[in-house]
């Protein structure tokens, strides 16, 4: 339930970032926006991390190189996010995005990039990632 709710607020968090980050670039640029967006997300984990005491800053030397470049992807997501709201709007935008990360994760899943247990292929995965696309081809007509 914890995780569900976590997941639920993620989703909401990434579309109000996305429309907030949206009317910021038009005042300042795309690519200031996502660094202010950076910056202001490792203020914000960095005082959350004081409060929590967390004492694991020695397994960092134990995280693999590519994992470490996870913070790059930020800035072109964020980039990518703000581009396609101001280009075709938020509900097709969002609609997209949760697509990409539904056919992502499936193909992580399945080849278990990332250290990532493989799963089984289903077929009413496959099936309903298909209902999600033609969905947003609905919606964008």
């Amino acid at each position: 339930m914890k995780g569900s709710l976590f997941a639920f607020l993620g989703g909401a968090f990434i579309t109000l970032q996305g429309v907030a980050n949206a009317h910021i670039s038009q005042d300042i640029g795309t690519w200031q926006t996502a660094t202010i967006t950076q910056f202001a997300g490792f203020v914000l984990a960095f005082i959350i991390l004081l409060f929590v005491k967390d004492e694991k800053w020695q397994m960092l030397t134990k995280v693999k190189p590519l994992y470490l470049t996870s913070g790059a992807l930020g800035a072109i997501i964020i980039f990518s996010n703000v581009t396609s709201i101001h280009k075709i709007g938020v509900t097709i935008s969002i609609s997209a995005l949760l697509i990409a990360q539904l056919c992502m994760t499936y193909l992580v899943d399945l080849t278990g990039w990332f250290d990532v247990v493989k799963q089984k292929k289903r077929p009413l995965q496959f099936i309903g990632i298909s209902m999600m696309i033609a969905g947003v081809m609905i919606l964008g007509y």
